[in-house]
């Protein structure tokens, strides 16, 4: 099995830095969703929120092809990855919002959804659990726990409710890069996986879907949407696993 890559005390408190400022933008950003607001508008706001803190984006350029965006804005059934654009977004939408930046060398991540100006009942039934699912799994963060503890905590509330849990896009480690050992379901078996250290650095993100969770990728090679068009939700937080648990860096 891959091993993690271990953060010292020092890195973990840069990444905490990092992470309000993350998290700062995010908020700002949420704050602009409303009907009559384009995708593309949301990054030019995020690009001046993220250049006004000091810090740079860690997703532009990302990948391959490289990624033209520092935020991904992800409407309805597009789950993640969605690219900035002239989308313009209605009353009834929801959008996933997902952001990283980096700050003195080292990498967070995080994501929310929310919905545009009034949704319906079921929609905020799916936001709402998404994001339950996501405390669910940071409650299963600690020292000897392992990585199926996180995915069962996500699986087995998600699927009460009839929804679909993706199964081909996991967390991750972070950190160093954008995209770091281990990978992380959102699914999976107690006592299973890799068990948890202090020092891990975790992206967490439940992503799922009102109907089924297949997926499948758009021709511009980044927005990936669930295959039957459902509406999906997607939440996330950067956190550090410590000797008496869960620090939660993206606050």
């Amino acid at each position: 099995m891959t091993k993690a890559n271990i953060k010292t005390p020092e890195e973990i408190e840069v990444l905490k830095v990092g992470g309000k400022i993350l998290a700062n933008v995010l908020r700002r950003v949420a704050k602009a969703v409303k009907p009559g607001a384009s995708t593309f508008e949301l990054d030019v706001l995020a690009r001046k929120f993220i250049k006004e803190a000091g810090v740079t984006p860690s997703f532009e350029n990302f990948g391959e092809p490289p990624y033209p965006a520092a935020l991904c804005t992800s409407v309805n059934e597009c789950l993640v990855h969605g690219i900035p654009r002239d989308q313009v977004l209605k009353a009834g939408d929801i959008i996933g919002l997902d952001c990283g930046v980096w700050y003195k060398g080292l990498c967070t991540d995080a994501a929310i959804t929310v919905p545009v100006g009034k949704v319906v009942k079921e929609t905020r039934q799916l936001l709402n659990v998404t994001q339950k699912s996501l405390e669910l799994a940071l409650a299963q963060v600690k020292p000897g726990k392992t990585l199926g503890d996180i995915g069962h905590a996500v699986q087995s509330y998600v699927e009460k409710f009839g929804y679909g849990v993706i199964r081909e896009l996991v967390g991750h480690g972070v950190g160093y890069g954008v995209h770091e050992e281990p990978r992380i379901p959102n699914y999976g078996q107690p006592n299973t996986g890799m068990v948890l250290e202090p020092g891990m650095v975790l992206a967490i993100e439940p992503m799922v879907a009102l109907g089924g969770w297949e997926i499948e990728v758009l021709d511009n090679e980044w927005d990936i949407v669930t295959r039957d068009r459902s509406l999906a939700a997607h939440f996330e937080h950067t956190v550090a696993v410590t000797s008496k648990g869960c620090e939660i860096l993206t606050k």
